[in-house]
């Protein structure tokens, strides 16, 4: 069984107005090429769930998106994404945004096929007050009431892995895999990019099937992307791009996405993008971040 796809051969799984969860966690780990495969193609009216960064603030710029499900989206050491604050601020979007530890439970809802999950999370908190359809329950054992995060089932799952094999065998050795397990476990169609495609021997080596999260049968396609996760780190190959960041967010104050576009996105592939950021080379180059 080959999964392995061309990033635009597995970016024709999305269609406009679907839902697509994205992985990765503010600047770290992102799945970018596909993100940016995805700016280049001509869907539109996305409902995009994250723990966004970059990903969710170049969707917005582009006109992608209908509205977005977080818990935050930043940069990080940039507090405020800023094409995401841009898009809040013009209200050309809509946002429903919750608790960090609510959208967790909403993503496993999803990939146990439950309607929702009770929780302490977010009472006596306005995540409620601003998100009426999210219900409290009372308790069948005390008194007690609980929230009910509904699930938030997905039909498209964008990842980005260390290394995966073609049958869909994925690993994530960095330091943490953030939310990722639970966004391919939630989504009927989950594409990860890897920096490495290996063969399935590598897995049967050492320990490293230990850091394989979840099944393959989870994984549809798998597109080879090395620095596919630019200006986004990917531990342990490299970190993210300060520099490209700090231009990135600048851009939002001077010309727009336009000329982020422009300078950045104005070729047809991926590989156009890379020469434009300085090459692979360059990318890996980046010293890893210390938290």
């Amino acid at each position: 069984m080959n999964k392995v796809q061309s990033a635009q051969e597995a970016i024709r799984h999305i269609r406009d107005g679907m839902t697509i969860g994205i992985g990765g966690w503010g600047p770290r780990r992102k799945p970018m090429a596909l993100v940016r495969e995805l700016l280049r193609s001509d869907v539109k009216d996305l409902t995009v769930v994250a723990y966004g960064g970059a990903d969710v603030g170049l969707l917005c710029a582009a006109g992608k998106v209908k509205k977005v499900v977080f818990a935050f989206v930043s940069l990080d050491f940039i507090p405020l994404e800023p094409y995401f604050r841009l898009a809040r601020q013009n209200g050309s979007i809509q946002v429903e945004e919750i608790d960090e530890g609510m959208m967790l439970l909403g993503l496993r809802a999803a990939a146990w096929g439950m309607p929702f999950i009770p929780t302490e999370i977010g009472i006596g908190t306005d995540v409620l007050r601003f998100n009426p359809q999210i219900k409290l329950i009372e308790s069948p054992y005390d008194d007690k009431e609980w929230v009910a995060m509904p699930a938030l089932p997905l039909d498209v799952a964008l990842v980005h892995a260390d290394r995966a094999d073609a049958r869909g065998v994925c690993q994530i050795k960095g330091p943490d895999m953030y939310m990722d397990e639970w966004f391919v476990r939630a989504a009927k169609t989950a594409i990860v990019s890897c920096d490495e495609l290996v063969d399935t021997e590598y897995f049967h080596a050492g320990d490293e099937a230990r850091y394989v999260h979840w099944e393959r049968s989870q994984t549809s396609s798998v597109v080879h992307i090395p620095g596919g996760a630019h200006p986004t780190s990917c531990n342990p190959f490299y970190g993210f791009d300060m520099a490209h960041f700090k231009d990135y967010n600048q851009s939002a104050k001077d010309g727009g996405f336009a000329a982020y576009q422009q300078k950045y996105l104005a070729g047809k592939t991926e590989q156009d993008y890379q020469n434009a950021v300085g090459g692979l080379e360059k990318i890996r180059s980046l010293a890893l971040p210390v938290y």
